[in-house]
């Protein structure tokens, strides 16, 4: 697919990119998430900001934001009977006072959580060879130490999911690791739990994206403690940022497939030959467009509604 460099002008709203809400305690920011302290809960607060290749990006993709946290909300509340997750509250008039000056900014794309101690494993499950699964496939055979039939294709449908754990190094790369050495970093009871949690929930997002005419080929799910050990769903559950989604029907194996995601992005920086170092580009309109389509479309397409 070529994505054309030059900027065509879409009307769009402007892109969220920072939240600064005067009076309370930052707690954290990633890369698409600002996390502010709130008595003894955290809001959770999706801005508009895309990273690729380790690197947040100088465009935003309008209403990604939201995107994210409706789709989770949607799935937070579908899977409350596999795992509890940590969602207080997701509409803005239950708020704590305080909040009231920002209902415009936090509308729709925040959600009050509770505090937990996450885990430091990413767990993953995989019903397609596709991303890092696919090169470790290439390179040994198996993935995260789990072995795999041989000869096998790009995208090809594995015989059933699997597990993959995986960790952040320094840089903030994920690394695959496997269920033996996850088990060394956080115990391997706790790890042998998270595995069945990972699994039935991937078994159940993967079955309703398949009614919608999706696959979703991996996805990553993050949990948290409670001070009393009790195991929460946390962060974003199966969006466009932490899942592979593909279109059912332009399935085809052998070959990278087209994604509800971040693919327009990749494809215009690559095109660019961009060197994945600072300083970092913005995106033309005509690919922010694109892409805010993609996510929407997504949404629309597993939720059954429209965004709010």
């Amino acid at each position: 697919m070529r994505v054309s460099p030059r900027t065509h002008r879409v009307p769009l709203a402007a892109p969220l990119l920072e939240t600064r809400l005067n009076g309370l305690a930052p707690h954290r920011q990633g890369k698409v998430r600002d996390i502010y302290d709130v008595d003894d809960a955290l809001l959770m607060i999706a801005t508009d900001r895309i990273s690729a290749f380790d690197y947040v990006l100088g465009s935003g993709i309008p209403d990604k934001g939201k995107v994210l946290t409706q789709l989770s909300a949607f799935w937070f509340d579908k899977t409350r009977d596999i795992v509890p997750n940590h969602v207080l509250e997701t509409d803005v008039r239950r708020y704590p006072r305080e909040l009231g000056q920002y209902a415009d900014v936090l509308a729709g794309r925040s959600m009050l959580v509770r505090k937990t101690s996450p885990v430091p494993v990413e767990c993953v499950a995989r019903g397609y060879l596709s991303g890092s699964g696919w090169r470790d496939y290439v390179a040994t055979g198996a993935v995260c130490g789990v072995r795999l039939p041989p000869g096998l294709r790009e995208s090809d449908r594995l015989p059933e999911p699997i597990f993959t754990p995986a960790t952040k190094a320094t840089s903030g790369h994920d690394v695959n690791i496997s269920e033996t050495d996850a088990g060394r970093l956080i115990g391997a009871k706790l790890i042998e739990k998270l595995r069945s949690l990972t699994m039935a929930l991937y078994a159940f997002g993967a079955a309703h994206a398949d009614r919608c005419g999706i696959l979703m080929a991996d996805t990553k799910f993050e949990f948290g403690l409670t001070p009393d050990g009790e195991i929460l769903l946390i962060d974003e559950v199966m969006t466009p940022d932490s899942s592979r989604y593909w279109p059912k029907d332009q399935y085809n194996p052998g070959r990278a497939q087209p994604s509800f995601d971040k693919q327009f992005v990749r494809d215009y920086l690559e095109q660019i030959r961009w060197n994945k170092q600072p300083p970092v580009p913005s995106l033309p309109n005509d690919v922010v467009a694109r892409t805010r389509e993609k996510y929407l479309e997504a949404f629309r397409r597993l939720s059954g509604r429209e965004l709010d």
